[in-house]
């Protein structure tokens, strides 16, 4: 490796495919017992996190991710009071979350606190103090052991893992999905990432295979992630509520009335994300 490759964080998550950041400056590098963490600065993104090596967030797109991953469910439901969020340890889906007056409570799961501590301390910006918001309780514990144990309902489920490779590989198997919806109360929502469908489609695929058997209505919507590389990202969703059925001109009512002002949600996006192009509808299975 020449002194010029050392400048560049290359993720390799694929055999045959990858994508590089110029890394300007190191702020973290430690390993903890599940998983080595980093954090890095790239002119373009700002400071980004590094999970073994794959680019888990960015300063400078994360908001699409936890906008699409948040509002969409939340604004569908349209009575969300309770929200579980499975992962997030940056805090920017808790962030979203909390934008919302009228949910109350959020339980936030985490298996690695070191995640969460870092994340405070080296990309503050995600959380932006969701941390401190009295409504959140902060859980470091397994998501999977967590969905099934607890005796408490959920109206929005948000599982914001990584990619399923080591600890998180748990969160893509029907055995979780049929806990996670037990969770749910009446007509909730579950949400969940679900990759980039152009280099991931099996991945997504064998979720919409579980979600099938355990949602009445079942499918995915996408959002375009610059960091995510290879295409828009699939996010999963179920529910066996109107949720997806609900008029852009409620969606907007609902919108206004919430008081958000993101950067990339809308209702019209909203609306727009579920339509899928040939080749995702293709990954749907028969």
């Amino acid at each position: 490796m020449t002194a010029k490759d050392k400048d560049w964080a290359t993720e390799t998550l694929h055999d045959d495919y990858a994508q590089s950041l110029k890394v300007t400056r190191t702020l973290y590098d430690s390993a903890t017992e599940l998983q080595r963490i980093k954090v890095l600065e790239n002119p373009r993104f700002g400071r980004f996190m590094t999970l073994d090596g794959v680019v888990q967030t960015t300063e400078g797109d994360e908001f699409i991710y936890h906008e699409m991953m948040t509002h969409v469910p939340i604004l569908a439901h349209g009575m969300a009071r309770n929200v579980l969020i499975i992962g997030g340890g940056d805090g920017g889906i808790a962030r979203e979350v909390l934008r919302h007056a009228a949910v109350e409570h959020v339980t936030m799961v985490e298996i690695d606190g070191g995640v969460v501590e870092f994340c405070k301390e080296h990309l503050p910006s995600l959380s932006a103090g969701a941390f401190d918001d009295p409504r959140l309780d902060l859980v470091i514990a397994d998501g999977a052991e967590f969905v099934d144990t607890t005796d408490r309902r959920f109206d929005v489920i948000i599982i914001d893992s990584t990619d399923p490779i080591g600890p998180g590989e748990v969160l893509f198997t029907e055995t979780f999905y049929g806990k996670a919806k037990r969770c749910l109360t009446e007509g909730g929502i579950l949400v969940t990432q679900n990759g980039v469908p152009f280099l991931q489609g099996e991945e997504l695929t064998n979720t919409m295979r579980a979600f099938r058997a355990l949602f009445a209505d079942w499918g995915c919507y996408l959002a375009t992630i610059p960091t995510y590389a290879g295409g828009p990202m699939a996010m999963g969703w179920g529910t066996d509520g109107p949720g997806r059925d609900v008029t852009l001109a409620e969606l907007s009512a609902r919108f206004a009335e919430a008081g958000l002002a993101p950067r990339y949600y809308t209702p019209e996006v909203h609306k727009a994300a579920f339509a899928l192009p040939g080749y995702v509808l293709a990954l749907m299975p028969d």
